[in-house]
């Protein structure tokens, strides 16, 4: 059973850096990936970025590149979101997803079949 628990979100102005961190238990490193989400309200959940557990390629959204940084550490079972250059417009519930990593495309939420229970990242301008 796959559990995930996601800590670090906050409050920042514009223009500051946050890291999330999510911590797993039950993946499995040699055929799941692992994702942040996001949701703001009235809008719908979107991928931030992915990571591949068992080669370590990240990718991301658009909207993100170059500002956000994924990674994990296997050693502590834990998977980060480095944000910075934060904008009000990331202002939302940020979650962490994981799922086999041939199934679907990686920013469709509705792949995934585990989540955390999402950790608030307000951005002020």
């Amino acid at each position: 059973q796959v559990q995930l628990a996601e800590s670090g979100g906050g409050s920042v102005q514009a223009g500051g850096s946050l890291t999330l961190s999510c911590a797993a238990s039950g993946v499995t490193y040699s055929s799941d990936c692992m994702a942040w989400f996001r949701q703001a309200p009235g809008k719908e959940r979107e991928g931030v970025a992915v990571i591949y557990l068992a080669t370590n390629i990240p990718d991301y959204a658009d909207s993100v590149k170059g500002r956000f940084t994924i990674s994990q550490d296997r050693t502590k079972n834990t998977l980060y979101l480095q944000m910075d250059s934060l904008k009000p417009e990331d202002t939302a519930m940020y979650y962490c997803a994981a799922k086999p990593w041939y199934r679907g495309r990686w920013y469709t939420a509705n792949e995934y079949g585990y989540w955390g229970q999402g950790t608030q990242v307000t951005v002020a301008s």
